[in-house]
């Protein structure tokens, strides 16, 4: 970088899980497209490449220097590091963020390690390729075929967008950064919330047992020690303890409330030296189902949600600053929103921390739209074994954030639920299974919208854009009887779902108002925009459908919560309560006014 350009994206990146020594490797790479993904024959690995491009940015994106929407069917990074001449002695990991698709890294030409997945983090041990103090060459190859069956959320197979399709995303779009770990390391502990227990059930995975070690943990608040713990850490490869909070030191977090206590874990040697340590927080809350309620520490929270894609005009997949992901919570709150999906795409992990710092709902999700088993214009994508291992890295990551409080691991599947068990049959209950073996503290929904297949699924749901609020509150007129609305196919007018067996019911998205101010008047928008139904003709016409919509699902007594499609426009999707820049289209006093009066779940 020219010594007038700042670092791109400079914070830590990883605040649940925190070392002090790190080094962040965002910046000027070397950086070269291979469209027929012929380089490694070519030499690319052995040369430099012929651009530069700023990450973590990705190539198609306007922030990363490159801007080129092609079909980028690989491309290749490059840039000399030098491992820190204090770090000898350590193990030196080397950290993606995330990269999309499929990764192969080289140092000085040894490969040192291989990822498949666009969503989830991932790291390799680069020691023995990095000695300290010599510089190095770190080669990355991304490969991205629009064809694979690969998991792409609402990236495009298409070149340009349409519909609910975007500009792909290519190669690094988060953080990459290394930092340097004692031989016997702490992993990412994984912290479940008991509040009934009034404690933190803390598991700290090692990369090795230390003989006569312990790992020691504190809990701290504002007043500062709450609670420490020592477990033996040369019985289990990963330790256990629950730390028990004292009655008069408990805060739970909440939406009202988000408080967090801080968490220091420490490994020591047999002699009480340190060995590794890391910094970490935890917020105290629980979520549970009666009936057909959700609880958020035994109370009732009508979860007033909205639908987030986490894109944006000049970063696409990648937010600008750290600042713009506040931004966007901030302003989903300030229309009257609790929380969000965070629809079909894993939001990088200090979209969470903030969250978690807000009080600000989340349901985690991955990212599958249009995937079905059969090929033809609707499938995006195709279901297969990367979609568990990918999702269970997602779990491992994102385990310990308490503004998590649900689960959806896919997104209308709309098989037909026919005599034969499909390949997204099976893998729609593998990611399920795999999520409630990884997280039994939290709800999870086997699929959003479509097909549900899981019986043992906690909640249900339904996608409804009915855009007429007297018809919208027929189509949910039936939920007390058992009898709710699903979703069909329009083939044959049938159910592609199980049935409903009483769980807690949400219409999981709604609304979708089509208002583009600027094609006021127009009988038929030529820019490609759109939304759900005919276009309201003015402003009083959008709060009246908005209002009408959101109080037939708020006035509902069976209805545990909805999700509004959406926060924001995005490309030619236009049907945001803001623009795709975040400035407001309409009076938020008003939006928030039609959403926050109690709704009736919580009155029962």
């Amino acid at each position: 970088m020219s010594a007038d350009e700042t670092q791109p994206r400079p914070e830590y990146p990883r605040p649940q899980f925190r070392r002090d020594r790190w080094q962040n490797l965002n910046g000027r790479w070397g950086f070269e497209v291979d469209r027929g993904d012929s380089g490694l024959a070519r030499g690319l690995r052995d040369r430099p490449l012929a651009a530069q491009i700023l990450v973590p940015f990705a190539p198609e994106s306007a922030l990363s220097g490159i801007d080129d929407q092609d079909f980028l069917r690989a491309v290749w990074y490059r840039r000399a590091v030098t491992v820190p001449e204090e770090w000898r002695g350590s193990r030196v990991l080397l950290h993606f963020g995330a990269v999309d698709h499929d990764t192969t890294v080289w140092v000085d030409g040894v490969e040192v390690g291989r990822h498949r997945g666009g969503f989830s983090s991932f790291s390799f041990d680069i020691t023995d390729a990095a000695p300290p103090g010599v510089e190095v060459a770190l080669v990355v190859r991304a490969r991205d075929e629009p064809e694979a069956p690969q998991a792409r959320g609402k990236q495009s197979r298409d070149y340009a967008p349409r519909a609910a399709k975007y500009w792909r995303t290519t190669g690094i779009w988060q953080t990459v950064w290394m930092e340097p770990v004692p031989p016997t390391a702490i992993r990412r502990p994984r912290i479940t919330p008991n509040v009934a227990g009034r404690s933190f059930d803390v598991e700290v995975p090692l990369s090795a047992n230390l003989l006569g070690g312990v790992v020691r943990m504190t809990v701290s608040d504002e007043a500062g020690e709450v609670v420490t713990g020592e477990v033996r850490a040369d019985l289990d490869l990963a330790p256990r303890l629950s730390l028990v909070l004292p009655q008069e030191r408990v805060r739970l977090w909440s939406p009202a409330d988000p408080f967090l206590y801080d968490l220091h874990v420490e490994l020591r040697d047999a002699d009480g030296h340190p060995v590794d340590e890391i910094a970490s927080y935890a917020g105290l809350r629980s979520v549970a189902i009666t009936g057909k309620q959700v609880r958020l520490n035994g109370e009732v929270v009508f979860q007033r949600l909205v639908l987030d894609q986490g894109w944006y005009p000049d970063g696409l997949m990648t937010a600008p600053s750290d600042t713009a992901l506040v931004r966007d919570i901030e302003l989903s709150l300030a229309a009257g929103f609790n929380g969000a999906r965070l629809h079909q795409k894993v939001f990088e992990e200090r979209f969470l921390h903030h969250a978690d710092r807000l009080g600000y709902l989340v349901w985690g999700e991955f990212g599958d739209w249009g995937c079905n088993t059969e090929q033809g214009e609707t499938t995006n994508q195709q279901p297969g074994a990367s979609y568990v291992q990918e999702w269970l890295e997602v779990l491992e990551r994102d385990h310990s954030h308490p503004s998590i409080i649900g689960w959806c691991p896919l997104n209308e599947t709309w098989q037909a639920y026919g005599d034969r068990i499909t390949a997204l049959d099976d893998v729609m209950r593998g990611m399920f299974l795999a999520t409630k073996a990884f997280d039994t503290s939290r709800p999870v929904l086997d699929t959003s919208g479509y097909a549900h297949r899981i019986a043992e699924s906690d909640v249900f749901d339904s996608h409804d854009y009915e855009q007429d609020p007297q018809a919208f509150a027929a189509n949910h007129a039936r939920l007390a009887d058992g009898d709710p609305y699903v979703n069909r196919s329009d083939d044959t007018g049938e159910s592609w779902s199980i049935a409903y067996r009483g769980q807690p019911f949400f219409v999981s998205e709604f609304g979708g108002i089509w208002w583009n101010p600027a094609e006021a008047g127009r009988a038929q928008s030529a820019s490609g925009s759109w939304g759900y139904g005919d276009r309201v003709r003015d402003l009083e016409e959008f709060y009246a459908r908005f209002e009408g919509l959101v109080a037939v699902l708020r006035d509902d007594p069976e209805m545990f919560g909805y999700c509004y499609t959406q926060l924001t426009d995005v490309f030619q999707e236009q049907n945001g309560l803001y623009r795709f820049d975040r400035t407001p289209k309409f009076d938020l006093a008003r939006i928030r006014a039609a959403q926050v009066r109690p709704a009736a779940i919580e009155r029962r």
